[in-house]
């Protein structure tokens, strides 16, 4: 599984700093109205005028450019602000127009951020771990915040990773910009039967790195399968080979507990965001029963998904692969919504009460 070019922004900049071609870095910082692109997109400007990424759609990007090349050269960071009228923004396929501001850094000159810094940053990104990119924008002061860390701002870092949601935050020094940077989306599909194949295209249009993990050959191949990931091994080893995080969503489609079974169980000792299971409420019970039986605690169950889908009375395998993806996306976008989060969180109770 692979990250696409427009969302490995850091790692571009370094590597043509490496080649000897200098590289800036532009970050959404703020957005009001319809802003053609949110808070933390980012574009990388190489010295020569190349680019990646995107920051407006393309309603910006040229004056944002000359700006980055004059960084390099003054080693001044800016802050530019922008209006993007509605015929700009009509010009570039986008419905209406808003304001956003872009911070331009240009990276080992002046006021900008080393390379170190952003190796530690690419180093983390490549390990998967959750990491936010912290800006004093009135000292030009920069550090990498994790979530469990002994950090002031650890907890408000906790809640931006978890709504993948970059922005400022004010504290007593200031304005500080937390630029998040989560691992990429992973879905992991056990099971190669005729709903996979609707969700496993589906997923990848949705950001997911996606993996399909079926042992049996005659089910798991390339020939229904063109052009995916996919693994056929036993669900447990292979999902101890990809590895669970809290970017992670897991289904399984089966209805073989010899195959679902083992791969339930694994995510649910993992802090996978989503574990959804294909069956009928009379074949969940069943599930529940082999899960209790292996000593899974009740909370632990309810993390479960099933029946699987938002319930929009889907009927086909499309239908049924829309549906789960749908709830999946319910789940990562308002984490609130996931089982067990209120009692994981206790301003959430207040709310349920």
């Amino acid at each position: 599984m692979s990250v696409a070019d427009h969302d490995r922004i850091p790692e571009i900049a370094l590597d043509w700093i490496a080649a000897g071609k200098r590289a800036a870095l532009a970050t959404v910082v703020q957005t009001w109205g319809s802003a053609p692109r949110p808070t933390g997109s980012q574009l990388v400007i190489s010295g020569t005028g190349e680019i990646m990424g995107s920051v407006s759609g393309g309603c910006v990007e040229g004056a944002v450019i000359v700006e980055a090349l004059d960084a390099l050269e003054d080693g001044e960071c800016r802050i530019l602000e922008y209006g993007v009228s509605d015929d700009e923004a009509f010009a570039v396929g986008l419905a209406c127009g808003g304001t956003i501001r872009i911070m331009v850094e240009p990276i080992d000159v002046g006021k900008g951020p080393t390379s170190a810094l952003l190796t530690e940053l690419t180093d983390a990104r490549a390990s998967r771990e959750a990491v936010v990119y912290a800006v004093d924008t009135a000292r030009w002061e920069r550090r990498l915040i994790r979530a469990g860390g002994g950090d002031p701002l650890a907890g408000t870092v906790a809640r931006r990773l978890a709504n993948d949601k970059s922005g400022f935050e004010t504290t007593e020094a200031g304005e500080i910009f937390l630029g998040v940077h989560n691992p990429p989306l992973r879905m992991i599909v056990v099971g190669a039967v005729h709903i996979a194949q609707a969700l496993m295209p589906m997923a990848r249009l949705a950001g997911y790195d996606a993996a399909l993990v079926d042992p049996r050959d005659a089910f798991g191949s390339a020939a229904r399968f063109p052009g995916e990931t996919i693994l056929n091994d036993w669900p447990d080893e292979a999902l101890d080979a990809l590895g669970l995080d809290a970017r992670t969503a897991v289904v399984t489609l089966t209805h073989d507990p010899k195959l679902d079974d083992p791969a339930i169980r694994r995510a649910l000792k993992s802090d996978v965001f989503y574990l959804g299971c294909l069956g009928s409420t009379r074949t969940h019970a069943k599930r529940v029963a082999r899960l209790e039986e292996a000593g899974f605690a009740a909370d632990e169950i309810a993390r479960i998904h099933a029946p699987l889908g938002a319930d929009i009375g889907s009927a086909t395998p499309a239908e049924i692969a829309l549906s789960a993806l749908a709830q999946i996306t319910e789940r990562l976008r308002r984490p609130e919504t996931r089982p067990g989060a209120a009692a994981a969180d206790p301003s959430r109770q207040d709310a349920a009460a």
